[in-house]
């Protein structure tokens, strides 16, 4: 499968990383995607709808800012984001409790319409853990939306590989008819995780980190278990056609 790259897909594309469910780490892939934009030299103009917690703001700052679900002109932004250049990726990193009033921006705007006649395409990144909430929920957007977005679903194995519950629910076999691309996030090791954090750091320069930055450095193979486990992401990403 060829990837897509802004010389041969020029659609800009808007993902919506998603799955309402509160820590279930949809700011973590939205971490990995803008990395892996950034890596392959893609424009991509971030949006971040955490108003106490935004991760894109705090990690990528110099390509995200902050946008209020409440406020119709504030969520144009999104699309216009996408109309202004071809083939820019635009990255929405949705908080928890979004999903409604982004969907009736989206019924009240014909945001899904306007995608087909004015050059972008919209892709929902549905995160979730292995809880019955995150198959529900899946079930729901499912229902709302049907094939009219493209569908990612990201088995994000924070809280455990077990994803039994999921298989059983008959969603993937849905997701399948939807063309729905399946990917996994692999846990990462908690403390590494929480040394990034304290340096409010880019995955490129929680790598990088040289002596007398702020925050915890990394150690030697701590930087290497960053590098494999940012490797395996890409490699998902890659399924998903970004």
């Amino acid at each position: 499968m060829q990837i897509p790259t802004l010389e041969n897909n020029p659609t800009s594309v808007i993902h919506l990383i998603g799955g309402e469910k509160g820590g279930v780490g949809k700011s973590m892939v939205a971490r990995v995607l803008a990395q892996y934009f950034i890596d392959r030299e893609w424009p991509f103009v971030g949006f971040d709808t955490d108003r106490s917690h935004g991760s894109l703001r705090r990690f990528y700052a110099d390509h995200s800012s902050e946008v209020l679900v409440d406020r119709y002109e504030a969520l144009d932004r999104i699309v216009e984001a996408a109309m202004e250049r071809a083939g820019v990726r635009v990255l929405v990193d949705l908080a928890a409790q979004t999903h409604e009033p982004l969907v009736k921006w989206m019924d009240e705007s014909g945001v899904l319409d306007m995608g087909n006649l004015s050059g972008f395409t919209l892709k929902y990144w549905h995160v979730m853990d292995s809880g019955r909430d995150s198959v529900d929920l899946l079930a729901k957007l499912f229902d709302k939306f049907g094939h009219r977005v493209h569908y990612v679903v990201v088995r994000n194995q924070l809280r455990g590989s077990d994803f039994g519950m999921l298989e059983r629910s008959g969603l993937l076999e849905r997701a399948a008819m939807l063309g729905a691309r399946l990917v996994d996030l692999k846990q990462l090791h908690t403390p590494l995780v929480q040394k990034i954090d304290a340096r409010n750091s880019s995955f490129w320069a929680a790598k990088n980190t040289v002596a007398g930055a702020s925050g915890p450095l990394l150690g030697i193979m701590e930087r290497q278990r960053l590098k494999l486990w940012l490797g395996h992401a890409y490699g998902e990403v890659e399924k998903a056609g970004p």
